[in-house]
């Protein structure tokens, strides 16, 4: 059963924090979808290119939210877990956003560098971002091998914490789910 006071004020994330967690979620979706769905077309196609730019702007957008949403979960403690979990639980919850929040700011970062050392534009929703560095294809292939590496790595850190998510709502039952969970106090 779930505590009483699961969705008292003091239990549960504010507003903005619940709003850009939720956002970033399905940016992710597009992002990575929009990556994946690209090799359903032929190199060079209209489509594929599409694809391409939307996961280049998509990914920007998820950089520039993923600043907000750190300012957010600094800007004030997270609700407490009732009951406290144990240590190890604990330490690998924290390890597990650290390493979204890395995910959230590096990938997008390393696309922009791949972009840049590639000479390619980047584009932002009308916008062109300036380089990060200049032409280096060698370095392109590197950065790109990295970005595509820690991108699949972004499939095991997202399912884990859904999973842990999971865990928390429908073993443990402690309402650390619900703290999450867009919704009237």
């Amino acid at each position: 059963m779930m505590p009483a006071n699961r969705k008292s004020p003091a239990n549960r994330y504010r507003a903005p924090s619940i709003g850009l967690h939720w956002l970033m979620l399905l940016l992710f979706v597009a992002v990575y979808g929009s990556i994946e769905l690209r090799q359903l077309f032929e190199k060079g196609s209209d489509p594929r290119e599409a694809l391409k730019t939307w996961h280049f702007m998509l990914g920007m957008l998820a950089f520039a939210l993923a600043w907000l949403r750190l300012a957010a979960r600094l800007s004030g403690p997270a609700p407490a877990i009732r009951p406290e979990p144990p240590g190890l639980q604990h330490l690998s919850s924290r390890l597990l956003h650290l390493a979204l929040y890395v995910l959230m700011i590096g990938m997008p970062l390393t696309g922009w560098l791949v972009l840049s050392a590639t000479g390619k534009p980047i584009p932002f929703f009308g916008l062109e971002l300036p380089a990060l560095i200049g032409e280096n294809k060698a370095l392109a292939r590197q950065i790109k091998e990295l970005h595509e590496t820690v991108g699949t790595i972004g499939y095991v850190l997202i399912g884990g914490h859904a999973m842990a998510a999971l865990y928390h709502h429908y073993i443990k039952r402690d309402g650390t789910l619900v703290r999450m969970l867009p919704g009237r106090d």
